[in-house]
């Protein structure tokens, strides 16, 4: 009698696959996922061309690529996953995976997987856009850009997940989201770049959870960030990023809220 030897990767995967399918069937939360953040940009677009921007030393690109990744990470990743995570809690399902192979970590992991690529080849595909739509040169520190992805796609998993453990059930999934949401649209740099704003408004929107996502972002469109704001950007970001695995590993619940 032969046993078939799984690795922590290999499960993941596997859950990840069926999330990804069970994801396809929900049509709302696809929709929401998959075609708002291709359409928000042109807001951004619309938005930007009011701004003096020149006078700020950024140019339509750089203050629209960065918002099409920013709708992105907020829509496919961080909005989708809270329902997701909240569905799934209350069907049961992860109450149930707990009790075979997959670890608490691989089951979180697992789960967020097809949200994070989802949200990583959306992005790509809109800076890609952007870059030939809006005549964008080659950036200077491309390299800032793809950290700033990199560290939102992780922080808006996580950022998903506590918002998931204060949410009672499927319907209010899709209300709990919306403060940090339009928090960040507001005042992390998306709609409005912080190089606009007040000095003192500017320096308390560094704060926010996707403010150094911005950042990094633009700032690997500009090169004009200074090693200093690069680390003060990233340290933020991991700040945030592990207040969430604390959060998680202290309030999440496995089993549906009552």
């Amino acid at each position: 009698m032969s046993t078939t030897v799984t690795t922590p990767m290999s499960r993941m995967t596997a859950l990840a696959r069926a999330e990804l399918t069970l994801l396809g069937r929900t049509k709302g939360t696809l929709f929401a996922a998959l075609f708002v953040p291709l359409v928000l940009p042109v807001s951004a677009r619309e938005a930007a061309g009011e701004m003096d921007l020149a006078g700020a030393g950024l140019t339509i690109g750089t203050v629209v690529l960065p918002a099409a990744i920013g709708f992105s990470l907020l829509f496919a990743v961080y909005s989708a996953l809270v329902g997701s995570l909240v569905a799934r809690r209350e069907e049961l399902v992860l109450k149930r995976l707990r009790t075979g192979e997959l670890r608490d970590g691989e089951i979180l992991a697992g789960s967020a997987l097809p949200a994070a690529a989802t949200g990583l080849v959306q992005s790509l595909l809109l800076a890609a856009g952007c870059f030939v739509l809006l005549d964008m040169s080659a950036p200077p520190a491309v390299y800032l850009s793809v950290l700033g992805l990199l560290l939102g796609l992780v922080m808006c998993v996580g950022l998903a997940t506590v918002t998931a453990s204060f949410t009672r059930t499927s319907e209010s999934a899709q209300v709990t989201p919306i403060p940090l949401m339009f928090l960040s649209v507001m005042a992390s740099g998306m709609m409005v770049p912080l190089e606009i704003l007040p000095e003192k408004v500017a320096a308390v929107c560094e704060f926010l959870p996707l403010t150094p996502v911005m950042t990094l972002v633009r700032g690997g469109f500009t090169g004009d960030l200074s090693a200093g704001e690069v680390l003060g950007a990233v340290a933020v970001a991991v700040a945030w990023t592990a207040f969430t695995v604390f959060a998680v590993r202290r309030w999440f619940r496995w089993e549906p809220r009552r």
